[in-house]
């Protein structure tokens, strides 16, 4: 086995998902805590030593207590290399998550054992399975009063449309919970409440198997509760496939307390020996009109990577973008020399950094699977490839057309420069899309959630000190307008309901969807989108 080939297998990359408060972000940092990456949870190494979550690292995320960007954080454990995105749960920033999946190879999913399935939770699940990406379960908060696991796992398999295969078991549920029992290796780990951020062993007892009468002895009561469970289990359930799993077609279930940072270690031990390492990706290859495409595999010498992710400002001192690029295949090295195939130019990358959520240190090498940050002066988009020499394209990294509209409004007239800046470099991370109107002067924002809004307003004031608001408008939808004979004259007939994006693109912005219905019929010759490809 080659260098490459050890690198690449002991990578794993991988994103957390969940409805918001299912308490994704907890679990994150007490990932990081098992994994020796923060020695407190919730500390962040800023100025003032000020206390928030660790991934959280915008103002307007600590002032309001949720994840409206996507993190990245990179530790190792276990001797394997983990690359950890941490993805907003406000279904308002669901965009953000929705590139984020296409730069993992598997998914972390946390479900509120008191909730169980909600609406973002699907929503993201479609997502996931669209690229069929495997997906470990863990349902939180056993310390709570919840559903009974049974109906949990039913609750999953029904509304998620995936097996579930449960690797450990609750004994009891909220003030009654006592631990879980492990499936696999006939273990008894008994919950103790642990209000301290520390990683102390769990208490485990070792038993021989569900008849073992020790079993009475330690559990009293709920020990029958117990092999009940298990014996349905072994009737109705599904036993842990590991070829179905990373399929996307059956998920492996883990019970525990974030919080009480119990059942973390199990996961984590699970997660490193079961989820896949960095996989193949499709690319379009080829130019001068010999395009086609083909599987890249993380195994070939060639460096290649793509850019999912623009973020501005991570460093509001020095006003910096950076592009999040997840390295596909070969090695990267400090320095060298690739090309920008959107752009057609060869650029050097001599500052890369890597990830610990707002903290960065400058990266020798990396390899595939690492998600890796490079200085973006303007010339970097959103699904951009870069690669040694063969013209790629990675595909598969969308734009959804936004649901939700504002006219802009500055309240200053002469911080108009700084308005366009500030909007053009926050539309660059493709949370919110700005569109000029053919006919008016005016800024449009667009975004999948309405929230967005108000944090790009933040944002503005607290990044490029631009005092703006916002109003409502007349607008329910936009259209990429892509082909069709009848385009120039679809776009000359409806000026006023015509406006381009960041990128040029001419887009309808729809004020009435039985009018759109309408100019369909009239002009049938057009093809209008919601969904465009970065490119």
């Amino acid at each position: 086995m080659n260098i490459l080939q050890k690198e690449v297998a002991r990578r794993r990359t991988f994103a957390i998902i969940s409805h918001p408060d299912a308490g994704k972000t907890t679990l994150t940092e007490k990932l990081l805590l098992f994994g020796g990456a923060i020695h407190l949870a919730g500390a962040v190494k800023a100025k003032k030593n000020s206390r928030g979550a660790t991934s959280d690292w915008m103002a307007v995320e600590r002032e309001r207590g949720i994840s409206v960007t996507s993190s990245v954080m990179k530790f190792e454990y276990d001797g394997h290399e983990i690359n950890l995105l941490d993805t907003p749960g406000h279904q308002d920033f669901s965009e953000d998550t929705y590139r984020v999946l296409t730069a993992v190879d598997s998914v972390l999913m946390v479900i509120d054992s008191a909730k169980g399935v909600e609406v973002q939770t699907k929503k993201l699940m479609e997502v996931c399975r669209m690229r069929n990406t495997p997906i470990m379960t863990f349902i939180n908060k056993l310390d709570r009063d919840g559903q009974e696991p049974i109906e949990l796992l039913d609750d999953i398999e029904t509304n998620l449309g995936i097996e579930c295969a449960p690797l450990t078991w609750p004994v009891g549920m909220g003030k009654g919970f006592k631990g879980v029992y492990d499936l696999r290796r006939d273990e008894l780990r008994f919950f103790v409440p642990d209000g301290q951020k520390s990683t102390r062993p769990t208490n485990v007892v070792n038993v021989k198997g569900l008849d073992d009468p020790q079993l009475d002895d330690l559990l009293g009561r709920d020990a029958q509760d117990l092999r009940g469970d298990a014996e349905l289990l072994a009737g109705a359930g599904h036993p842990f496939d590991h070829k179905r799993y990373l399929a996307a077609r059956q998920t492996p279930v883990f019970f525990g307390s974030a919080i009480n940072n119990f059942g973390i270690q199990e996961l984590l031990d699970t997660f490193v020996a079961l989820a896949p390492p960095p996989q193949p990706r499709e690319a379009e290859t080829g130019t001068n009109g010999k395009a086609g495409t083909r599987i890249v595999s993380p195994l070939e010498p060639d460096f290649s990577g793509v850019v999912f992710k623009i973020q501005a400002n991570m460093d509001p001192a020095h006003r910096d973008r950076i592009a999040f690029l997840r390295i596909i295949s070969g090695h990267f090295e400090k320095g060298m020399r690739v090309r920008h195939h959107r752009i057609g130019k060869d650029v050097q990358i001599a500052n890369a950094t890597i990830f610990m959520a707002h903290d960065r240190t400058g990266v020798e090498e990396a390899w595939p699977g690492d998600i890796i940050g490079v200085h973006n002066h303007g010339t970097i988009k959103i699904g951009d490839t870069f690669s040694i020499k063969e013209p790629l394209k990675f595909t598969g990294i969308p734009s959804f057309a936004p649901e939700h509209f504002r006219r802009v409004r500055l309240r200053d007239p002469m911080r108009a420069k700084q308005l366009e800046k500030g909007l053009l470099q926050l539309c660059e991370e493709g949370a919110v899309q700005v569109f000029r109107p053919l006919r008016t002067n005016d800024y449009l924002l667009g975004a999948v959630g309405p929230l967005q809004f108000e944090v790009t307003m933040a944002r503005l004031k607290d990044e490029y000190n631009v005092d703006a608001g916002y109003e409502p408008i007349d607008i329910t939808g936009a259209r990429w307008i892509t082909g069709g004979k009848d385009a120039k004259k679809f776009i000359a007939d409806n000026g006023r309901d015509i406006a381009t994006d960041i990128d040029g693109d001419v887009v309808y912005l729809v004020s009435n969807p039985w009018r759109l219905e309408r100019l369909l019929e009239t002009y049938d010759d057009i093809v209008l989108q919601t969904i465009k490809e970065h490119r």
